[in-house]
């Protein structure tokens, strides 16, 4: 029932929209336009002034047909860069940009798949359960629209967000991550007239940064710094460097002992250097969490429901463990459970990237056989 022309002429449109993160509001305007021609009731919440953009979330509400609990689906609207002037190119199947800038198949990809299921449903009378659309801004600098999402619009526990690239998966598990900020004082004198006058926060910050294990942890647990800055001349003995870094972990004891390493090996790094009666150098380490882990047990009716439909449609629906975080994180830790599912979208963030309009087309179909299972009340 998907039309595989609609669908591939309404993912053409929205990726020549452009909608860098922080400026959606061309691309919302286009999707309330839509959904609201569609019988949706349509609302933005207030993220825009949160986040410094120039549009808030999106929730479009469809009332539905039976008697279910509400899902939501969701996708994000904003792109990385370049993704201003996207051409989008079709052929053999596959479409991609003209190589100048992104595709943007992450996550639009998700936005056409999602209302294409919709206007399915509505052309064909078929019963459907309440569905809450959700499309969130600023998800490709860090999160933010999720994290600022104003959750009394929303009635639905658990649901689906479609931005990952494998279409015989569900995510289920991600990391939990910190975000890390060491800010490294020493004193400024010239290099060559008076070194001895100086502390280097570059001296500092090396010594710490060289005892700290860094990379893969363990099979769950990776950490790194991944931003340096500081320093004036090479003639100036460097007062203040500033690092940069997270920690990931899926087990959230862990995380903890990781970040706290890097903690104390700064802090007691900068005070075995200090000279008697010195208070430099001295180092200031703000930790701060980027977003929380998602664990889904595989009997929560977003995971039972998604299998259930791939096994009518005939395909494997495995559960992955990855190593980033998305939206889902973010919904998961204010207490809704989305599991992400993939549009089949390949070296996304990169000017090679590319969707087959079959991957789509795939991707819708579990979709919409989701929400025809959920109103049939067939777990």
């Amino acid at each position: 029932m998907i039309n595989a022309k609609r669908l591939g002429d309404l993912f053409t449109r929205l990726a020549q929209i452009d909608s860098e993160s922080r400026h959606e509001a061309q691309i919302a305007g286009e999707l309330e336009t839509i959904l609201t021609g569609m019988g949706a009731e349509v609302v933005f919440d207030d993220a825009a002034e949160k986040v410094g953009g120039d549009c808030g979330n999106l929730v479009a509400k469809f009332k539905g047909t039976v008697d279910a609990a509400p899902i939501f689906l969701s996708g994000h609207m904003d792109t990385v860069v370049p993704g201003k002037g996207v051409k989008v190119r079709f052929e053999d199947g596959v479409f991609r940009s003209d190589g100048t800038t992104i595709l943007g198949s992450d996550d639009k990809s998700a936005l056409a798949i999602i209302i294409e299921v919709m206007q399915v449903i509505a052309e064909n009378n078929l019963p459907c359960p309440p569905v809450e659309v959700v499309f969130t801004v600023c998800e490709e600098i860090g999160l933010m629209g999720a994290k600022e999402i104003d959750l009394s619009l929303m009635d639905s526990t658990f649901g689906y967000i479609l931005d990952s690239t494998d279409t015989e998966g569900i995510v289920t598990r991600a990391p939990s991550a910190n975000k890390i900020t060491a800010k490294v004082y020493g004193r400024a004198a010239h290099a060559g007239a008076a070194p001895e006058k100086g502390i280097s926060a570059i001296y500092t910050a090396s010594k710490a940064i060289a005892q700290l294990e860094l990379g893969r942890i363990d099979d769950e647990t990776t950490s790194n710094l991944g931003l340096i800055s500081g320093g004036m001349a090479t003639n100036i003995i460097p007062e203040y460097v500033e690092i940069h870094g997270e920690t990931r972990s899926h087990d959230v004891d862990m995380l903890e002992k990781i970040t706290q390493n890097i903690v104390s090996t700064f802090e007691e790094t900068a005070a075995a250097l200090r000279a008697d009666g010195e208070d430099l150098p001295r180092v200031e380490v703000i930790v701060e969490q980027d977003f929380p882990n998602t664990n889904i047990p595989e009997d929560h009716i977003a995971i039972t429901l998604a299998r259930r439909a791939a096994e009518k449609l005939g395909r494997p629906l495995e559960s992955k463990t990855i190593g980033g975080g998305a939206d889902a994180n973010i919904f998961f830790g204010k207490g809704i459970v989305a599991g992400v599912l993939g549009t089949g979208m390949t070296d996304v963030h990169t000017l090679n990237e590319s969707i087959t309009l079959q991957d789509m087309l795939n991707t819708a179909d579990l979709v919409l056989e989701i929400l025809q299972i959920h109103a049939a009340g067939d777990k």
